[in-house]
């Protein structure tokens, strides 16, 4: 990894240890929704964050959810972890990206939307595998935030906007500037972060899950899948959900699925 980038991450705190204790909580498979409940009301912030993403019309629930354990039942575990841990990150970082182009709100809608099209999509494809893709939806641009803080400290935010300005993806300038690109950051968090390794594998290869092996491949075809819908650059514009669509082709995936899930988030 680049050595400016591997020692701003390793500069970062630990996670707050609320979060920590969600993160045992959500792994451990003799917990339950009431040992979440417990930890979450102890969080005000959290409690709310999670009440009022229950009640967006991005996740489609049809009544109103008046109790944390109301949205963690609804959610899932994996799913209130995810929102943890984001709100986590906005709350432990200084997230400035404007090297990216937008501003702080753009980047969040990006990542709830992200997120929203995630949990729309892929429990109709695998439920199972949610453990993974919902936390790991929420956080897929944590990487930019570690790339956009190192820019400005070498005074290259102006250098590299210009470049994110004329380029299809981010991808590109990310590679030319870092030689590399922010999914390979977002891993090295979730490392420092001792995240499960499937999470960390799933957001290492999600720029080319065809190099990952078989267990990792279809937690990383969906992170690309959802990355190219919504990003940056595009938020579920014509051409980024060709380009998805696209993907869930290539990689045998079903097509109505994806494409129903979409529509619920742009309908919004």
């Amino acid at each position: 990894m680049n050595n400016d980038l591997q020692l701003r991450i390793k500069s970062l705190p630990p996670l707050p240890e609320s979060v920590q204790k969600i993160q045992e909580i959500c792994n451990n498979p003799e917990s339950g929704i009431a040992d979440l409940v417990k930890v979450v009301e102890k969080d005000p912030m959290l409690t709310a964050n999670l009440l009022k993403a229950a009640n967006s019309p991005l996740y489609g629930f049809s009544r109103e959810i008046k109790t944390v354990s109301q949205a963690i039942s609804l959610f899932g575990m994996a799913t209130v972890k995810g929102f943890a841990l984001a709100s986590a990150v906005r709350n432990t970082l200084t997230i400035d990206m404007s090297p990216y182009g937008i501003d702080t709100k753009q980047f969040a809608n990006v990542a709830q939307l992200q997120s929203a099209l995630m949990i729309n999509w892929y429990p109709k494809v695998n439920r199972h595998m949610m453990n993974i893709l919902a936390p790991a939806s929420f956080l897929d641009g944590l990487g930019q935030i570690i790339m956009a803080s190192e820019l400005i400290k070498q005074n290259k935010g102006s250098e590299f906007k210009n470049k994110v300005d004329i380029s299809e993806t981010v991808e590109e300038p990310e590679a030319e500037t870092f030689e590399m690109t922010s999914p390979t950051v977002s891993a090295g968090v979730f490392d420092h972060w001792r995240f499960e390794q499937l999470m960390i594998d799933a957001i290492k290869f999600s720029d080319e899950p065809e190099t990952a092996d078989e267990e990792i491949r279809p937690y990383s075809i969906a992170l690309k899948i959802v990355r190219t819908a919504v990003n940056v650059k595009a938020q579920l514009s014509d051409e980024s959900v060709a380009n998805a669509v696209a993907l869930v082709e290539e990689f045998g995936l079903d097509k109505d699925k994806f494409l129903e899930a979409v529509t619920v988030v742009r309908d919004v």
